[in-house]
């Protein structure tokens, strides 16, 4: 198995006998929930569909992953979502097989979505690889894989001595603490450990310092992280480091 990364996303393409392109975390139609909060902004959803068919056409894969908040608002669609949903996902499946493993914003998603594009949301294992978006306890057989998954928006935020701060997204991988989470302990004959990478938003406006993800974790996955050894990779495959690195911010 092979990731590459496409730092223009933030994407990542699973290469193993078949080639899947995944994004997390799209949340089309986020800017009719920030206007219903007094920030207006113009739809985003077309650059964002254009940034993502580019990748789409460069790394020219055999399927499309979508893991999970393709849209945004609940506990229903907003009228900017109803409108634009459609579309946004015929152009995608024009192009590529779609496979949508489903979020928390994902409530309704399934009218917009052809026959086997809806994928189970506690994952499933795919070409060898755990695929789910994040918010619920993953299926017992995605122990003993690399399980890829969204919902934690990781960036990477560092503060300079005057509160300057350098914000990028980033990937979060680690050991996955299989007992704790109520999975099964990997296979005597299984590679490795069960290990888990976190996918930042591909969605421009969301991201959530990785810092207070590891101190507060808020979903199921990234509770039971093992603490040694969780490392950064920067959006395109840079190696950042270890998450120890990162110093402590004063307000957490």
């Amino acid at each position: 198995m092979n990731l590459r990364f496409f730092g223009d996303g933030p994407a990542l393409l699973v290469e193993g006998r078949k080639r899947h392109l995944v994004v997390a975390d799209l949340h089309f139609g986020i800017e009719a929930d920030l206007a219903a909060h007094g920030m207006y902004f113009r739809s985003r959803s077309a650059a964002r569909l254009e940034r993502l068919m580019k990748i789409v056409e460069e790394a020219d894969p055999d399927a499309l992953i979508l893991l999970g908040d393709v849209k945004h608002s609940i506990p229903s669609a907003t009228r900017q979502e109803y409108y634009e949903m459609p579309g946004i996902l015929d152009t995608l499946r024009r192009r590529v097989p779609l496979l949508v493993f489903p979020g928390n914003h994902d409530i309704g998603l399934e009218r917009y979505l052809a026959g086997g594009e809806l994928q189970p949301k506690e994952g499933k294992v795919i070409d060898g690889v755990g695929y789910l978006h994040g918010h619920t306890y993953p299926d017992k057989g995605l122990s003993g894989h690399l399980i890829v998954l969204g919902h934690h928006h990781p960036l990477l935020v560092i503060r300079d001595e005057v509160g300057c701060a350098l914000q990028t997204p980033a990937y979060v991988r680690a050991d996955l603490d299989t007992g704790g989470i109520g999975m099964e302990e990997p296979a005597s004959g299984a590679s490795g450990p069960t290990r888990v990478l976190l996918v930042p938003a591909f969605n421009e406006i969301a991201g959530y310092d990785i810092r207070h993800i590891l101190k507060k974790p808020f979903a199921p996955v990234s509770k039971y992280l093992k603490e040694n050894g969780i490392e950064i990779i920067l959006a395109d495959g840079s190696y950042f480091g270890p998450a120890s690195m990162l110093k402590a911010d004063d307000d957490d």
